[in-house]
């Protein structure tokens, strides 16, 4: 399993990648869900990986690993602190979202813990677990060169 991750983690991360974009796009476009200040920062970390990834993933170049990796470590964080501020009671008044739709709002809320930044977050944690591997196989690749 870990030589499958390693050697097609990059790709894999790109999958996640663009699966979440194309689900970020399907609540925005399609379902009319508008999106809020924090969503867009996810948005802004996202999108642009599903372009790298891509690239990075049909010229199998690890190297891209290291300016990708960053982007998915700050799109967790921004989930993370979105998700709490719709879960956990109070957190929300901390730094309050004061233009357009208020981002402690739940537009999904399926078994009572799944929602937009939730995904977001596994989609986060993914691709960094993906790229984890896809750079640990690259390093050993290089080593045994």
């Amino acid at each position: 399993m870990k030589r499958i991750l390693s050697t097609y983690g990059l790709y894999f991360a790109w999958l996640v990648a663009l699966v979440a974009t194309g689900g970020s796009l399907y609540f925005s476009e399609v379902l009319g869900f508008i999106p809020c200040t924090l969503c867009w920062y996810q948005r802004i970390l996202m999108y642009p990986q599903v372009i790298l990834l891509g690239i990075a993933s049909y010229r199998n170049d690890h190297r891209i690993i290291p300016y990708v990796l960053p982007l998915s470590v700050l799109g967790g964080c921004v989930s993370l602190w979105h998700y709490m501020e719709q879960k956990v009671p109070g957190f929300a008044t901390i730094l309050p979202c004061r233009v357009g739709v208020p981002c402690a709002q739940a537009y999904i809320d399926w078994f009572g813990f799944i929602t937009i930044p939730f995904l977001a977050l596994v989609a986060f944690i993914l691709i960094i677990v993906f790229l984890s591997f896809a750079r640990s196989g690259s390093v050993e690749d290089e080593a045994s060169e």
